[in-house]
């Protein structure tokens, strides 16, 4: 303990429990993830077990070492999540990494992702993959995470589970799960609502999400996912300066309030999954559907929406679907068997994109005047192959491919005197290789390689506003391409955690930056080459005598490569400041990791102690100033008893035990200096869930 006390660790950990194995789906093999060249992880999902609330995924990557999701105590803009110092630039959102929610993106074909519709009442595990087997799954791909909701089981399960915590925080769900002849049903139903940490950052959600699985005979199934959020509430108190954080955490902004900065949110998502399996041959068919809708209100002054701009209310409402088809062969070559998958997807987002002023007259933060008006489509055809071939008695060896072409279209329908035509279109495409070798010496040891190339293209809301402060898109920025490699070593110890260690390297060229943030409206630009390389250690498995440990640490060196030019302000028309090469990229830490010991079962009593801890980040291109780093202790306590065929869970936890200041994520380059984030000091939280 005392060594991992100088160790600057990260993301709040979640329960490990004993599992009976699960199939990893997040390579699309039929092959346990000890024996693939990559790094997975799968995390179980217990929601109410540990004390947290469960609403955000950061409660839930524990101990996954490369991971970095940060709960920004902003429900306006989504919690942060990076994989190895991918998507770290994210003002909001996810980008740079994949995300899907059993089976079904989560991540738009642009690129862009949002994590508020995941439903961990009704989750079984997470699953991540990280390094090069990463672009198998097309544009920015810098890692991989996938939620897989439980199946039910012979005997139906109802539970309810509520969760109260400080800044009157309330959580409440039910779920109900089991088998009703040939249809196994997972249903959960979800309210959250809270007053939030800082002023002006009150929010609410219900969220519903369905699964149900038909068992058609013959190794056929249907599986239809549904799932719906309604967001109509999250204040954005807007990040702080370091004075600012420095006096009170808890403060909002003046501009927050007098604009009344919010967002509201709608989205509502069809998918169906048909799968036949054989002894030879698997198809799978996927296909979804789905609308979502924003409302967001900016801080933007009236003295700065000039003749070309897109005002302070964004106003997004639009569709978006696709399909994927995958043949899966399995058979021998040469003697040796092997495992083939051949695939193609189409995915399409459909959205208006509208903005109006945020004044009316003296009236601040309310709709105003239009000031934008058109139409974004963005289109993307992927085709992949993979090939696992168990070449000989010890090695193995896996190859994969996508070829992905993402088409751009923006059709302007606001032209006036003094606004013209912004209309246009781009395409992007790119064929990213991917290959594995394999040995395996022992039984318990695998050893490996990897090395592959990736692609990201800017997503839409990076293309959104245009560097030199004009109207319609910036479609002068490029997709960033890299060349990632790894070597890694899997060790799992008969009667001990299993070690997995993993060495790491990512080059890029025209990575893309923030090249303004002011206001709440980013801008981004090329600028060069960066490099991401580093270490991570894992150890994950049963210490003895009822002990568990899931313990992640990672060391990340993230800088550019190239020296540019960064921007003063807003717009962005004569970069001045020079950024020299070698300075380190913003928002990543060198350092970060997370452990959870745990002691207890279900019944009875249970405890646990979570460390998490971030090294210090910086806040911008050039290193001006940084968040510091921070460690960070959580305790929590329970106790289960059984009533009958009803169990009752009790639970309560104390995070930041030790009431210490800590920046819980920062705004990259944010033209006002406000880069900080606070997170909450020492806070209560309690829960009861009863299973039936």
């Amino acid at each position: 303990m005392a060594m991992l006390a100088t160790w600057p660790l990260a993301p709040a950990a979640q329960t490990v429990t004993g599992l009976p194995p699960v199939p990893v789906q997040a390579m699309r093999l039929d092959i346990p993830p000890f024996d693939l060249p990559a790094t997975v992880a799968s995390v179980p999902v217990a929601a109410g077990r540990d004390g947290k609330l469960g609403v955000n995924l950061s409660e839930v990557l524990v101990g996954v070492p490369g991971v970095l999701a940060r709960d920004r105590q902003n429900y306006a803009q989504d919690e942060q999540l990076s994989i190895r110092g991918f998507g770290a630039r994210a003002t909001f959102g996810v980008r740079g990494v994949r995300l899907y929610a059993d089976g079904i993106p989560a991540t738009m074909p642009d690129g862009q992702g949002q994590l508020s519709h995941f439903s961990l009442a009704a989750a079984d595990r997470v699953e991540v993959l990280r390094g090069p087997f990463s672009a198998l799954y097309g544009n920015a791909s810098g890692g991989v995470v996938q939620l897989w909701s439980a199946q039910g089981g012979p005997v139906p399960q109802r539970m309810l589970d509520a969760g109260v915590g400080a800044d009157a925080s309330l959580r409440l769900a039910a779920t109900a799960r089991g088998i009703a002849g040939p249809l196994n049903y997972n249903l959960a139903l979800g309210h959250f609502r809270t007053d939030g940490y800082r002023a002006h950052s009150r929010a609410q959600r219900t969220s519903g999400n369905a699964r149900l699985g038909f068992d058609l005979g013959d190794g056929r199934t249907l599986t239809l996912v549904l799932n719906t959020l309604a967001q109509p509430q999250a204040q954005d108190p807007l990040g702080l300066n370091r004075a600012q954080w420095r006096a009170d955490p808890r403060q909002a902004v003046a501009a927050a309030t007098a604009f009344d900065t919010r967002k509201t949110l709608r989205q509502d998502q069809l998918g169906a999954l048909w799968e036949a399996g054989g002894e030879r041959d698997d198809v799978r068919l996927m296909a979804y559907a789905g609308r979502r809708e924003v409302t967001q209100v900016l801080p933007i002054p009236p003295q700065a929406q000039g003749p070309l701009s897109a005002g302070g209310v964004v106003d997004l409402d639009g569709g978006y679907g696709g399909t994927d088809a995958r043949w899966t062969r399995r058979g021998q070559a040469l003697g040796r068997p092997f495992e083939l998958v051949l695939g193609a997807s189409y995915d399409v987002q459909d959205q208006h994109r509208r903005g109006y002023q945020n004044f009316v007259g003296d009236t601040l933060g309310v709709q105003g005047a239009l000031r934008r008006d058109e139409r974004d489509r963005v289109r993307a055809f992927d085709q992949y192959a993979q090939l696992d071939w168990r070449l000989a008695a010890h090695w193995s060896l896996l190859l994969g491919a996508r070829h992905s072409v993402v088409a751009f279209r923006a059709a302007d329908h606001y032209v006036t005197a003094v606004n013209p035509d912004d209309s246009g279109r781009v395409r992007y495409r790119a064929t990213t290789p991917v290959v594995g070798i394999g040995y395996r010496p022992d039984p318990r040891l695998r050893l490996y390689a990897s090395f592959g190339k990736g692609f990201e293209t800017p997503t839409f809301n990076e293309l959104g506003y245009r560097r030199d402060g004009g109207a319609g898109l910036a479609l002068d920025l490029r997709p960033v391409r890299s060349r990632n490699g790894e070597l890694g070593l899997k060790w799992h110890p008969r009667g001990a955690p299993a070690v997995e260690l993993a060495l790491f390297r990512a080059d890029s060229r025209d990575e893309l930056a923030v090249a303004s943030s002011r206001d709440g409206r980013s801008t981004y630009r090329n600028v060069g080459r960066s490099r991401r390389q580093g270490a991570e250690l894992a150890l994950d498995g049963d210490l003895g005598a009822g002990w568990r440990l899931r313990l992640g640490l990672t060391w990340l060196a993230a800088r550019f490569r190239s020296g540019f030019l960064a921007c003063t302000g807003t717009p962005c028309l004569a970069p001045s400041l020079p950024v020299p090469a070698g300075a380190r990229i913003p928002g990543v830490p060198r350092r970060y990791g997370s452990l959870r010991l745990e002691h207890g079962d279900d019944l009875g009593w249970r405890g646990g102690l979570e460390l998490e801890g971030v090294g210090a980040v910086p806040v911008d291109d050039r290193n001006s100033a940084a968040a510091p780093g921070y460690l960070r202790v959580d305790l929590d306590a329970g106790y289960g008893l059984a009533l009958g065929t009803t169990r009752l869970h009790l639970s309560a936890r104390v995070d930041n035990v030790f009431d210490r200041r800590i920046v819980g994520s920062v705004i990259v380059n944010d033209g006002n200096g406000r880069y900080y984030e606070p997170a909450p000091g020492r806070t209560l939280t309690a829960g009861v869930r009863v299973d039936f």
